[in-house]
This record gives structure tokens, C-alpha cells and sequence, in this order.
């Protein structure tokens, strides 16, 4: 992409070995269970900091929060893990660049500054939204001040209303004020034949994504549903985007891993282009947003450069380069530039 404004379907990617630079010395990464580009091409990255006793031997886990600039260099690092949700999962910067977190092992989001000042929770950290507050309790999929394991966050810039994909336990949208009070609700456990059929607002399995278009739709990540679900803010359904690349492996739906893992658009003002994670085929397609078909895709299974090995949540800057991280024993970051001559 030569500029914000031109967008390629036919560009190629190729993968940056010199991004990120090296880590200040002594940090290891665990598990990126986030990455998201900010408007001014920060890159802020979640660590798990599930390093191996091996690694502590010899190094430390680095922050939970790393911000990389443009470069590849780190600007920002901080958190406090004892503070933190369990299990980084979901990250967004506002306009105001504050920075929202969730956690899929815990019932709470939070709101901090770019510097690392916690803001606002919403939930108390431990309790979920069950009929006992355990983790083991019924799930309610109905609460008002708690979630239940929230894997993504996005706040609307027109309206500062927070979207929470809840999540890894729940099966719905949870909407609040910027002030964190409950405002509205929709998404349910879906059926096989509901899920098989496209039926809308009801999920697979895991509500894994949300993210607002600059025409301030709602698209939402059922993820082994094998789509991306589109609504209106208040919940009114749009349409299905299917993900479902030809000659790779698949299986029905309901999958148990699914393709739909996360999205993000191109950077021109029409967002031509819908980029989603396929963690089932570790891949990146590339979708013609309006359509739905899929023009183009990059990576594969494995561990190289270039490769995913659980590939997890990615993110477009505004040149539309492409950044993944990587969860189970992936456990990087990695950067494609797009190319238009090889």
C-alpha cells in the first residue's frame, strides 16, 4: 500500500526479521495474548509472562505490557500481575490513549493510562458472572458488574460506549458507559443447527473479538462458528462473513478451533479490506470487506519466520503492515510489510 488511501488486494507480505529490535536485556517474552496499533503506529503488545524454568534461570519475564514504536524499539513497559486479569487476553488504546485489558481467565476489565495507571475496573478481580461468583459456578451470561473469562474490548470513538466480546464462558456482547455502567446486552449459546445455519447473535463457542468500523458497525468474532457476525451498536443484526478458505483444513461447524480468531481493517477511510487471524490453518486472509471473499492469504503452520505456531490476534498499522502474536508455545511477535514487487 503506497499510501492511506490506496488499497491492493493482490499486495504480497513478507515477513520483517529486523522487527521488533531487541529486548532490553535480561526480558523474556511469554505468551502474546494481545497486540494492537494505536494512531500514532505504537505497537502494545500483552505478555503472559508464563516463562519456563529454564528461561528464569538465566533471564526474567518482561512487563505485562510492552509498547514497541514503529521501529521496533520499546517506549513503554508496566503492570503489575497481582493487579492485572488473569490470563491477558484483549487490549485497545481510546482516543484519549488510554489503554482497556481483559483477562480470559478472570471476571474484570480495566482501564489504564498509557503510562500504567489504572483507571477503571469494572468487575471485581476473582468473582465472575455465575450463580456463585466461582469459576465453577452456572454460568448466567446476564451480568451487570461482572464477566465471565472477557477475551476483547473496543470503545467507540463516536459515542465512548465500551463493547466487551464476554468471552470464554459467557456467549454475548456486554455494552457500558465510558463510566463503566451496564447499558445493554445481546448474543446467547448457540445450537449446532443454529450455528450451522448462520442463525444470528447466538454463538458457537467462544465470542473471541469485537471491532468497531469507521461506519460504526459492531463486528464480532464467532470464532468456531467459522464467522464474523456484524450488528448495529444496539445489537441489530447486519450479516454473516463466513471463513471459510478453500483448500485447507476444515471441519464442519460447530469447529473446535475455528477460523475466526481476529479481525482488523485496512487503513484507507472505506476499509476496503478485512484482515482476520485464522488460528485453525495459522493464517492471515484478507477479505474484501463488502463481499466477504477472501483475495488473499499469508503464513502457514510452523515455527520459521514467517510461520505461526498458534497464531492468536493481529493488528494493521497505518502503512498496512501486518503485526500477529502468537499464544501457546509461539510466544513472539512478528511484523509483515506489505509488498507489491518480488
Amino acid at each position: 500500500m503506497t499510501d492511506s488511501t490506496e488499497v491492493r488486494s493482490d499486495v504480497k507480505y513478507a515477513v520483517d526479521p529486523t522487527w521488533p529490535q531487541d529486548l532490553p536485556e535480561g526480558w523474556i517474552l511469554g505468551q502474546v495474548g494481545s497486540v494492537f496499533v494505536d494512531a500514532e503506529d505504537n505497537v502494545l503488545t500483552l505478555n503472559r509472562g508464563d516463562i519456563t524454568d529454564e528461561e528464569a534461570e538465566s533471564g526474567d519475564s518482561a512487563p505485562p505490557v510492552v509498547v514497541f514504536d514503529k521501529a521496533g524499539a520499546v517506549v513503554e513497559s508496566w503492570g503489575d500481575p497481582g493487579v492485572l486479569p488473569e490470563r491477558l487476553h484483549g487490549s485497545f488504546v481510546d482516543t484519549d490513549k488510554s489503554v482497556w485489558i481483559t483477562g480470559m481467565s478472570d471476571g474484570i476489565i480495566q482501564k489504564y493510562s498509557w503510562e500504567g495507571e489504572l483507571l477503571l475496573q469494572i468487575g471485581e478481580r476473582g468473582i465472575f458472572d455465575t450463580s456463585d461468583g466461582t469459576i465453577d459456578g452456572t454460568l448466567l451470561n446476564e451480568g451487570r458488574t461482572q464477566f465471565f473469562k472477557p477475551a476483547g474490548v473496543e470503545v467507540d470513538p463516536a459515542t465512548g460506549e465500551v463493547f466487551v466480546a464476554d468471552g470464554y464462558g459467557n456467549r454475548r456482547v456486554a455494552v457500558f458507559s465510558a463510566e463503566g455502567d451496564f447499558l445493554r446486552q445481546w448474543g446467547r449459546q448457540g445450537s449446532e443447527s443454529e450455528a450451522r445455519s448462520g442463525e444470528p447473535a447466538i454463538f458457537s463457542k467462544v465470542v473471541h473479538c469485537v471491532k468497531i468500523s469507521n461506519e460504526g458497525l459492531v463486528y464480532v468474532c464467532d470464532r468456531q462458528g467459522n464467522r464474523i457476525q456484524v450488528f448495529e451498536r444496539d445489537g441489530g443484526f447486519v450479516r454473516n462473513i463466513w471463513v471459510r478458505p478453500e483448500g485447507r483444513q476444515a471441519t464442519g461447524v460447530p469447529d473446535h478451533r475455528g477460523t475466526a480468531w481476529w479481525v482488523d481493517f485496512s487503513p484507507d477511510p472505506g476499509q476496503e479490506l478485512l484482515y482476520v487471524m485464522d488460528g485453525r490453518n495459522e493464517q492471515v486472509h484478507i477479505l474484501d470487506h463488502v463481499s466477504g471473499a477472501i483475495l488473499n492469504s499469508f503464513g502457514r503452520p510452523g515455527h520459521q519466520l514467517g510461520a505461526f505456531t498458534h497464531g492468536h490476534t493481529l493488528a494493521v498499522d497505518s502503512e498496512g503492515s501486518v503485526y500477529v502474536g502468537e499464544t501457546n508455545t509461539g510466544r513472539r511477535i512478528q511484523k509483515f510489510r506489505p509488498r507489491t514487487t518480488w
